[in-house]
């Protein structure tokens, strides 16, 4: 009897200090990028990086929310130039997922505005895919730096984002930085961990502010017991910033981006599942190598 309750305590132990990796179901295992242009246009290069790294989802930016004579409006939307658009990417076998960044000054406004933007956002959006002859989304992501300060008012709204969304099958993701992972997870079906945007593109005393892993590390305490699933997005964009008159570019070594992959995924092994890039770009795709590419889609 000593034996077994032994036995039982040592289970008990275990299971107490095994890693709680998110809520919910994990993602699916898939590649994916972002595309963040005005304009829809693949060029030979990009259509052959969607094709040869086996990327079948494209979230793309619809459009933005900007705060315009005290009001929330969009702003700066996607033009589509290849008519009917649906039978071209289902040709490609993509899937386009509309995405909308909303600026944080907009979620420091009356609460009371957003249920009827909530709505007006997923109509505009369901009115776009009709427009262009796209088949129903199967998903809608927002893209938000909310603040402390800013939280509250942003999960407000995308609750009933997510009510809108539903109603036209819609699930409902979200962008996730990483000052954001020490709050309480958004109501969303699950959130995309941007491992980029590290620093502070206008201080000029900072380090690379695309991606630098001291930057990226005091956050890692956060990943393992975040309530809610995760992708990650790494960055394979150059950043331009000028100071006293000298241009400089910011870039990402291919090793430090792996490096970040790799510190991720040991502190939270799920999201080794869904990996995107951002951004979907012939300029950044020449950047890297293939082989870089390939490890970056590595599951």
């Amino acid at each position: 009897m000593r034996i077994i309750a032994c036995l039982l305590l040592s289970l008990v132990l275990l299971s107490g200090c095994r890693r709680h990796e998110g809520a919910g179901e994990p993602l699916p295992v898939e590649n994916a990028a972002y595309y963040w242009r005005t304009t829809w246009s693949l060029d030979s290069v990009e259509a052959a990086f969607l094709q040869e790294h086996d990327i079948h989802r494209v979230f793309c930016r619809y459009f933005d929310v900007v705060m315009t004579d005290g009001q929330p409006m969009p702003n700066a939307t996607i033009h589509f130039d290849s008519l009917p658009l649906g039978g071209i990417l289902l040709g490609a076998g993509l899937e386009l997922v509309p995405t909308v960044y909303i600026t944080e000054d907009c979620m420091r406004q009356d609460s009371l505005l957003y249920k009827g933007l909530a709505e007006k956002l997923v109509r505009r959006v369901v009115q776009m895919n009709e427009t262009h002859d796209l088949p129903p989304a199967p998903e809608l992501q927002i893209d938000c730096d909310y603040t402390l300060r800013s939280r509250k008012t942003y999960y407000d709204f995308l609750s009933e984002v997510r009510r809108e969304a539903q109603s036209h099958g819609m699930k409902l993701s979200t962008t996730i930085r990483l000052h954001q992972l020490s709050m309480p997870a958004p109501p969303v079906d699950y959130g995309v961990l941007m491992v980029y945007n590290t620093g502070d593109p206008q201080n000029f005393a900072e380090r690379n502010p695309v991606l630098d892993l001291r930057d990226v590390q005091p956050y890692m305490r956060y990943l393992p017991d975040y309530p809610l699933p995760l992708a990650a997005a790494y960055p394979v964009y150059s950043w331009q910033r000028q100071i006293a008159g000298v241009r400089i570019e910011h870039t990402v070594e291919a090793s430090e981006i792996l490096n970040a992959k790799k510190m991720v995924e040991e502190a939270r092994s799920d999201m080794r599942n869904t990996i995107l890039i951002y951004s979907l770009d012939k300029e950044n795709i020449n950047r890297y190598d293939h082989e870089t590419y390939r490890k970056i889609y590595r599951h």
